[in-house]
């Protein structure tokens, strides 16, 4: 491998990609503790805890995301990120408020979502039991 002063740093959510380009610096939490990657670090996997990443790209600026639970794979010049949720603040002290917002709300749609499917299944159980019933 030759040595670099650049990697590239994708950053994934379910739906779609918050980051993909070239950085020089990658802060990340796991449950061990936290870490930092530079472009020719060795080659690693590991599960990401919810935390603070932060991504300095080669001209100093620094992306700051507050992610949920996830995994981190850094091969070659690569870092892949896979993240169930995140968000991009402008700095860490908006980023409370910003995770705060973000993440209530969509546990209120998953929280919508499992009421919606609890109704689906219970009413599903009440036909299987309805078709065991002797018709006359």
């Amino acid at each position: 491998m030759s040595m670099a002063s650049e990697m590239q740093v994708c950053l994934r959510l379910p739906s779609k990609v918050l980051f993909d380009g070239p950085a020089a610096c990658l802060r990340a939490e796991a449950a061990d503790g936290g870490f930092g990657i530079l472009p020719n670090h060795v080659d690693f996997v590991t599960a990401l805890v919810p935390s603070v990443l932060l991504i300095t790209q080669a001209d100093g600026c620094e992306r700051i995301y507050g992610i949920d639970e996830g995994l981190l794979v850094k091969k070659g010049h690569r870092v892949e990120v896979a993240v169930r949720r995140a968000v991009e603040s402008d700095s860490l002290e908006a980023l409370r408020e910003t995770v705060g917002s973000s993440f209530a709300g969509l546990e209120d749609e998953e929280r919508v979502a499992r009421a919606a499917l609890s109704r689906l299944e219970a009413d599903m159980v009440r036909r299987f039991a309805s078709l065991r019933e002797p018709h006359p």
